[in-house]
């Protein structure tokens, strides 16, 4: 069952890359008492999620912060090592956007936002959606219909539910 707006956000382990190689993240330690805006995408160095996702949240990450987000956070079903890369390539993590991995899929498929995609070889990857999260409760949540899109789950639409 997929989680929807004024649920909790489901426990969830995730990675990033420390000063010292890997690190791991809890994403609900991470939020407790804070505003996140967190955006997932079916994987890095793709398509949309290289030339309209990510990019539409570097453009509005002071606007986010101004709206009192305290963390912008990015979730792919991929390694720690392919996200610190993704996020040195496009300039997110200078952006101050956390580019956090999802190595088994246990953090969407907890959201219900699994999908597979064989014939392009995307398997067990997420859905592109984008999320507030205020102290743990989800506040507000955009899925596109299509993972080929970024219309509803972008910075911009994102910041009108802020």
């Amino acid at each position: 069952m997929a989680i929807e707006t004024g649920d909790a956000l489901p426990e969830a382990k995730l990675a990033k890359m420390g000063a010292d190689g890997p690190e791991v993240v809890d994403l609900n330690a991470l939020g407790a008492g804070k505003k996140l805006a967190i955006f997932a995408l079916p994987g890095a160095f793709t398509g949309t999620c290289s030339t309209a996702h990510v990019p539409s949240f570097i453009r509005t990450i002071d606007q986010f912060k101004a709206k009192g987000v305290d963390e912008v956070i990015c979730v792919s079903v991929n390694d720690v090592f392919v996200m610190q890369e993704w996020g040195n390539q496009t300039g997110a993590t200078e952006a101050g956007i956390h580019m956090l991995a999802d190595g088994d899929g246990s953090f969407t498929k907890a959201m219900g936002r699994d999908f597979s995609a064989p014939p392009v070889g995307l398997i067990d990857r997420s859905k592109r959606y984008a999320m507030i999260v205020d102290d743990g409760k989800i506040t507000a949540l955009q899925e596109e219909e299509n993972p080929g899109v970024c219309d509803v789950s972008g910075g911009e639409a994102l910041l009108e539910a802020v």
